[in-house]
């Protein structure tokens, strides 16, 4: 990692309750979660924020953000991200942005409003409709869970919480329909829309992917020749491209060369690198650092793979930047690889600029 550190993830909780089959840090090959306390102590999140405040000082820093992350984030209760939240304010000498990945169960008014206090915009995760969530987001018994999430964006979404709402985050599936399930969000008025490319490697690839053929892609181009055509809510995947084809930056992970670093905080306060690394193997993401420990300086000196020449070679790697780390790794080669989905964003990103470059859809 090179700069300073800007997006600090803290596990707020590491347990969840829901058992979705796709979970990367349930069901990946680092389970190392297991050891781990259930839920960060006060004790804990107060050395992280002192970290952070340490790190905006020593880099001049003027904003830094915050995502309360799990597991389920809200399992650790309002009165834990009342405590967290407001320390953060008062002791990191910049301007703190606050967010809170959830998946919906436990989003109510109580909580709402406690996130209006302080200013913590929140983004759910929904897979579509109905059929589309509940195929994979279930509960440890088997229960759907779309129903209680549905309830939680209309509430978000309406106008005494909109300002609270940061948008949706859906996991793809080649089973679901790609345009119905685009609409599906749509539906929702979400200010942006985070498509997610299921988590896999050469060792363990993502559904459809061992074969040949482009079938995440061919998903992603039917629902962004809609969009394009179309306009309707932000899809931040389609954005990043299409900013990186016209010469602007990503904000999006694994897209571009100019990602902004992060760091994982986990419930027990150790430093982590991007947790999407647990689906490589136990300890793919650590560190051996702490924040009981240790600045967060110590991290930033911490070797990571860079892409493979091959990647670097291709003509969409400005773009693609590679792809996201931890989909590029195999056994004996480590992440010294293209991404296991190197067919689709290679085909991805040439179908988009090859739309740019015709200037068709209108106003996008």
């Amino acid at each position: 990692m090179t700069g300073a550190l800007r997006q600090f993830v803290m596990k707020v909780h590491g347990r969840c309750d829901l058992a979705c089959d796709y979970c990367y840090v349930f069901t990946g090959a680092d389970q190392r979660w297991r050891g781990r306390p259930p839920a960060m102590s006060a004790e804990t999140a107060a050395a992280a924020v002192t970290r952070i405040a340490e790190h905006v000082r020593a880099h001049a820093l003027d904003s830094v953000e915050i995502v309360l992350h799990g597991g389920e984030p809200l399992l650790a209760g309002p009165a834990f991200i009342d405590f967290l939240a407001a320390d953060a304010r008062a002791r990191i000498p910049a301007a703190v942005r606050i967010t809170a990945q959830t998946n919906g169960m436990r989003l109510d008014r109580a909580f709402l409003e406690l996130f209006g206090e302080h200013g913590i915009r929140v983004g759910i995760s929904v897979d579509g409709d109905a059929a589309a969530h509940d195929r994979h987001r279930r509960t440890a018994r088997g229960r759907g869970s779309h129903d209680r999430v549905r309830a939680a964006v209309d509430l978000v979404s309406g106008p005494e919480f909109r300002d609270l709402f940061a948008g949706l985050l859906c996991v793809v599936d080649l089973a679901n329909d790609p345009v119905d399930t685009y609409r599906a969000l749509a539906a929702f008025d979400p200010p942006a829309i985070d498509f997610l490319l299921p988590h896999g490697t050469w060792a363990a690839p993502p559904p459809g992917r061992a074969g040949g053929g482009t079938p995440y892609a061919d998903w992603l181009i039917a629902v962004f020749d809609h969009w394009y055509a179309d306009p309707g809510p932000g899809v931040r995947f389609f954005d990043a491209v299409t900013a990186l084809w016209l010469g602007g930056g990503s904000l999006v992970e694994g897209l571009g060369t100019d990602a902004s670093p992060q760091v994982v905080i986990e419930t027990d306060g150790t430093l982590e690198r991007s947790d999407i690394l647990a689906v490589a193997y136990p300890g793919a993401g650590a560190t051996g650092l702490s924040v009981h420990t240790d600045p967060l300086d110590a991290v930033l000196p911490l070797p990571v793979s860079p892409p493979s020449s091959t990647c670097v070679a291709c003509p969409v790697f400005a773009v693609c930047g590679g792809g996201q780390p931890a989909h590029r790794y195999a056994p004996g080669t480590g992440f010294d690889n293209p991404s296991v989905y190197c067919p689709d964003l290679l085909r991805f990103t040439t179908h988009v600029r090859s739309r740019i470059a015709a200037g068709l859809g209108g106003p996008r």
